[in-house]
């Protein structure tokens, strides 16, 4: 379960050391996970998209946060912890290894009445969902980022953030297409479709960031937000 994407820095290795090493470790059992996550190379947010996470949170003072791809629980579990006595995580998956990890891991950190895990397919869940939602974590399939974004931008109320990690493949998102593996074409192409639409619309303010894989932050500036027809994979 190696995330090779980690191990490929955006940034110089020297500065990643630094980031992942000398900021504040998270505190008791969330800091053992994150730690036991690492050494058993199980794929979730590195520590520098933590920190900023933490501040990011703590700034904006989130009450109900959607969260699509909770993996072992990792990161819903830290945003857990800064939507008060009367906010709510809701977390989607479809993998049925990592929906027990997950439930075993709230368990594990007193979270089961904080965190709702949604268990099945996001492109079913997403329009069950009413919302509104202030925060909105995206940490998913690359590919189904473009696809997901309408119901996205629909649940966020007016004012809210999205945030969707993960979106330089590796550093090579502005590689041309001929460079990149075949088997990577179709994540590299909705990647771009993806950063594209929401750095250019005129109802967002996006900004992107060096953390990890890459993290792009998107405030919904207008009450409704249209996009164009949904990206469609052509044949190579």
């Amino acid at each position: 379960m190696r995330n090779e994407m980690m191990h490929r820095p955006v940034v110089k290795p020297e500065l990643l050391d630094f980031m992942r090493n000398e900021q504040k470790k998270l505190p008791g059992e969330l800091g053992k996970l994150e730690e036991e996550a690492h050494e058993d190379g199980v794929p979730v947010i590195p520590h520098e998209t933590v920190v900023f996470l933490q501040f990011l949170l703590g700034q904006i003072k989130p009450k109900n946060i959607l969260e699509i791809g909770a993996a072992i629980g990792f990161s819903s579990s830290v945003m857990a912890q800064y939507v008060g006595d009367d906010g709510h995580v809701t977390t989607i998956d479809r993998f049925d290894v990592m929906i027990r990890k997950a439930k075993k891991n709230y368990e594990r950190l007193g979270l089961e009445e904080k965190v709702t895990l949604l268990e099945g397919q996001a492109a079913e869940i997403l329009p069950t969902l009413s919302g509104p939602y202030d925060f909105i974590f995206m940490d998913s399939a690359k590919s189904k980022y473009i696809e997901f974004l309408p119901e996205c931008l629909r649940l966020l109320r007016k004012g809210g953030v999205l945030m969707v990690d993960d979106v330089f493949q590796a550093g090579t998102i502005l590689d041309p297409i001929e460079d990149i593996p075949r088997s990577q074409r179709t994540i590299h192409r909705k990647l771009n479709k993806f950063l594209q639409t929401v750095m250019q619309h005129p109802g967002l303010t996006s900004t992107l960031l060096p953390l990890g894989d890459g993290v792009i932050l998107m405030t919904k500036e207008q009450e409704e937000i249209q996009l164009e027809e949904p990206f469609t994979e052509g044949t190579e």
